[in-house]
């Protein structure tokens, strides 16, 4: 039982796919909070080209 649980512990396979879970984790959060953050910003931008663009075919 002893050896079972000393080569458990020895073995690290698991925490590289933890590792890279966490990674992407962080870099969803930091991909969400860049989106938000700019949201507001590019909605404004794609209303006025928008108000551009009907003024530009209404004349």
């Amino acid at each position: 039982m002893t050896k079972i649980f000393a080569r458990f512990m020895k073995d690290e396979s698991g925490a590289t796919a933890i590792e890279y879970g966490l990674i992407a984790a962080l870099i969803s959060i930091a991909i969400i909070a860049g989106a938000t953050a700019l949201g507001g910003s590019i909605g404004d931008t794609f209303t006025s080209v928008s108000g551009t663009l009907d003024t530009a075919v209404g004349e």
